[in-house]
């Protein structure tokens, strides 16, 4: 039975409505959100039907980053996690018709999925975030400015964040979180260790294969090559979709 309060509210619907109105408080000055989105539709599970997204933008065009290098990246690396996305969304229904199938094999499976899955959303949200100039503005500069200090501290922080993984793997993502309504730079190693409830915002593949063949080691050239690139209208408009969301 859940706890009530005097009026009769719900101990849970109390921390509910103190949390809405911590995460208002934050950003007072940021205009209300969109009117909802219709409903989308579910995929049956295991469908194994995901196809690759096409590049919203002209990859010959961006600034410091070689069409080469974003023809590689979104064919081999992104379409490859895509086919092996719905490799393994076969394999697990199969496996759901097999009563003996071992719970060992299984785990294995479902550790590729989330993997996978990971890789997808995490490559798709980093390329819709690029061909823009770079320049920071809408709702989500003023938020960065009132969480931060400034967009310059946040930015600080989120190369500081990226950097951090320089030479080995993972990733570097701008998170609104819809538990806690902050705003956080966080890293995501392996595809799938991100912030329960975060909410991908910003995404940049800190991944060898994602600058290699442009920069060598120099991943910190990198780095400003895909910051003077962002599209932040895409940014903006995340962020105004996320907090619409609470948990």
């Amino acid at each position: 039975m859940p706890h009530e309060t005097a009026d009769g509210m719900s101990r849970r619907d109390a921390l509910g409505l103190i949390g809405t109105g911590v995460a208002a408080a934050a950003f007072p000055t940021i205009s209300s959100a969109a009117e909802d989105r219709p409903m989308t539709a579910l995929t049956p599970a295991f469908a194994g039907q995901h196809q690759p997204k096409p590049l919203g933008f002209d990859p010959a065009k961006l600034k410091g980053l070689s069409e080469k290098l974003i023809r590689s990246h979104w064919e081999n690396n992104y379409t490859g996690s895509v086919k092996t996305l719905n490799l393994i969304e076969g394999r697990l229904a199969a496996a759901m018709q097999d009563k003996d199938f071992p719970p060992i094999a299984y785990g294995g499976l479902k550790r590729e999925e989330l993997h996978r899955l990971g890789s997808v959303v995490l490559h798709e949200h980093y390329f819709d975030n690029l061909g823009g100039d770079g320049k920071t503005g809408g709702d989500i500069g003023k938020a960065l400015s009132q969480v931060y200090g400034s967009t310059e501290t946040w930015e600080a922080e989120f190369r500081r964040t990226a950097m951090s993984l320089a030479g080995g793997s993972g990733w570097c993502v701008l998170t609104y979180n819809a538990a806690t309504g902050e705003l956080r730079n966080q890293w995501a190693w392996d595809h799938m260790h991100g912030a329960v409830a975060g909410i991908p915002l910003l995404v940049l593949d800190m991944y060898e294969h994602s600058y290699h063949m442009d920069y060598g080691s120099a991943a910190a050239k990198y780095l400003d090559a895909f910051l003077a690139n962002v599209k932040w209208e895409v940014v903006d408009r995340r962020f105004q979709q996320a907090r619409r969301f609470s948990i």
